[in-house]
C-alpha cells in the first residue's frame, strides 16, 4: 500500500463510514475517522445482505470474515398475514448464487460492523477519534477544514459525510431536510428456545398485513432470531430511536392470523425507530465534499438495502478516486454521477415495496396474485439490476 500523501476526513463510524475509510486507504490515502459516540459500534439487531453487499465486502477485503458470521438463507418468503397463505418464495440456494455470484444472508448488525471494524483497526493509514461531534465544515479550493464542538480543526484534502440521516456534513454543504415517513419499526432479538418451532425457518420470512408487516429470520447460527415489525403510526412522528412497548405493537396488529401474531409476545424488550428518508437530489456535495450512505440517501427498510447501498457507495468512491488519480473534486463528481441514479431508484423502489407489503382491500388481492406461476428465473431476471452489482463495473454507467 503506497501512501499518496493525501488525507480525507470521514465523518461517521457506522458501516458506511468504516467501509469508506477502508476503500480510501486501498488507494494509499490517509483517513481521519471521526465518530460522535463514545464507542464505535452499532445499535439494532439483524440486517439482510444481498449478493451486491458481498461483492462490496469482497472488494474491501472483508468478505470472508463477514461470511463466517452470517447465516446463509434457503429462501426469501412473503406470506399473507391475514390468511397465512404463501404469496411468493424466491429460492436463494445454489442457483441463486450461481446467477449473482454471491449468497443471500442475514447477519447481526454488530457482527457485520465488527467485520469491517477489525480491518479498520489493523490499517495503519486510519486514525479514528470517538466522542467527537462535528459542528462545521469549510470546503475550500485546495482543502477542507472540519471543526468539532471542542474547537478542534481537522485539515484534509477532502471530507466524506457518513454521518446518517441528520448529517452535519450535509447540512453544512447542500442542506435539505429529511422526510419522516410515519412508519414505525420495532426491532427485537428472540432466543431460539423462545422461537415458535414452526417459525424456525432458514429464511427472511415476511408476513404482509394491512398497513403493517412482520419479518423474522435466524441470526448467529440460528441461536437467535431477529424480529422486526412495522406499522403506519396514528401519531405525528419525529425521526429517532427509543425504547418501545409491547402494548403499542399489539394495538397495530389486530386481525392478524394467530401464526404470525404469536411472535409479538416473544420479545422481552423492543427498540422503536420512527423512520425517515429523503427525496433524491442531483448533488451530494460541493468540490472536495461528498456524502455516503444514509447521509446521502436514507431509505426505509422494505428492500433491505440500506447497508448494502452504503457498502456499494464506499467501493465506488474508492474506484472513482483511483480513476481520477487523487483529484477529489473530479472523483466525487464521477462517484455521484453513478451513485445518485442508482440509489434514487432504490429509494423509490423501496417506497413502492412498502406499499405492496402493506396493501389492504382489493390492492391486497391484486398483490397476492402478482407472482403466481412465475419461475425462479423470472425472479432472478427481475432482481438482476439490484443484485448484479460488481466492483469491476461500478463506474460503467459513467462511461456509457
Amino acid at each position: 500500500m503506497k501512501k499518496t500523501g493525501q488525507k480525507v476526513v470521514v465523518v461517521g463510524g457506522g458501516i458506511g463510514g468504516l467501509a469508506a475509510a477502508l476503500a480510501l486507504t486501498r488507494q494509499g490515502i490517509e483517513v481521519q475517522l471521526l465518530e460522535q459516540a463514545a464507542h464505535i459500534g452499532e445499535i439494532g439487531a439483524g440486517i439482510q445482505l444481498g449478493p451486491n453487499a458481498f461483492a462490496a465486502l469482497d472488494a474491501l477485503g472483508v468478505g470472508e470474515v463477514a461470511r463466517s458470521r452470517a447465516v446463509f438463507t434457503d429462501h426469501i418468503i412473503m406470506m399473507d398475514a391475514i390468511d397465512a397463505q404463501e404469496v411468493v418464495r424466491i429460492e436463494t440456494g445454489e442457483a441463486f448464487r450461481r446467477r449473482f455470484g454471491g449468497p443471500y444472508a442475514v447477519i447481526h448488525r454488530a457482527d457485520i460492523h465488527l467485520s469491517i471494524l477489525e480491518a479498520v483497526r489493523e490499517n495503519p493509514l486510519i486514525q479514528f477519534r470517538t466522542s467527537t461531534h462535528v459542528q462545521d465544515v469549510h470546503v475550500g479550493a485546495n482543502g477542507v477544514d472540519v471543526v468539532d464542538t471542542q474547537g478542534n480543526v481537522y485539515k484534509a484534502d477532502a471530507v466524506v459525510g457518513c454521518d446518517g440521516v441528520k448529517s452535519v456534513v450535509r447540512e453544512k454543504t447542500i442542506g435539505g431536510t429529511h422526510r419522516v415517513t410515519g412508519h414505525v419499526v420495532y426491532r427485537a432479538v428472540v432466543e431460539r428456545e423462545n422461537m415458535p418451532e414452526d417459525l424456525r425457518v432458514n429464511a427472511p420470512m415476511l408476513w404482509a398485513g394491512p398497513r403493517c408487516h412482520l419479518v423474522h429470520y435466524p441470526l448467529r447460527g440460528g441461536q437467535q432470531y431477529n424480529l422486526v415489525v412495522t406499522f403506519h403510526s396514528h401519531d405525528q412522528e419525529e425521526w429517532g430511536v427509543r425504547d418501545g412497548s409491547k402494548e403499542e405493537v399489539l394495538s397495530y396488529f389486530a386481525g392478524i392470523h394467530p401464526r404470525p401474531r404469536q411472535m409479538l409476545d416473544r420479545p422481552t424488550s423492543w427498540r422503536r425507530w420512527a423512520t425517515a428518508d429523503r427525496e433524491p437530489v442531483e448533488s451530494w456535495g460541493e468540490g472536495r465534499a461528498t456524502l455516503l450512505g444514509d447521509a446521502a440517501h436514507p431509505m426505509t427498510q422494505y428492500m433491505a438495502q440500506g447497508a448494502c447501498m452504503a457498502l456499494e457507495d464506499a467501493v465506488t468512491l474508492g474506484e472513482a478516486v483511483a480513476r481520477c488519480d487523487g483529484d477529489f473534486s473530479a472523483a466525487f463528481h464521477l462517484y455521484e454521477s453513478v451513485r445518485i441514479p442508482r440509489t434514487a431508484r432504490v429509494v423509490w423502489s423501496t417506497r413502492e415495496m412498502g406499499r405492496i407489503y402493506h396493501a389492504q382491500g382489493v390492492e391486497r388481492l391484486v398483490r397476492n396474485r402478482l407472482w403466481k406461476g412465475k419461475s425462479q428465473d423470472h425472479f432472478y431476471t427481475a432482481l438482476e439490476w439490484l443484485y448484479g452489482w460488481r466492483r469491476e463495473s461500478c463506474l460503467a454507467d459513467a462511461d456509457a
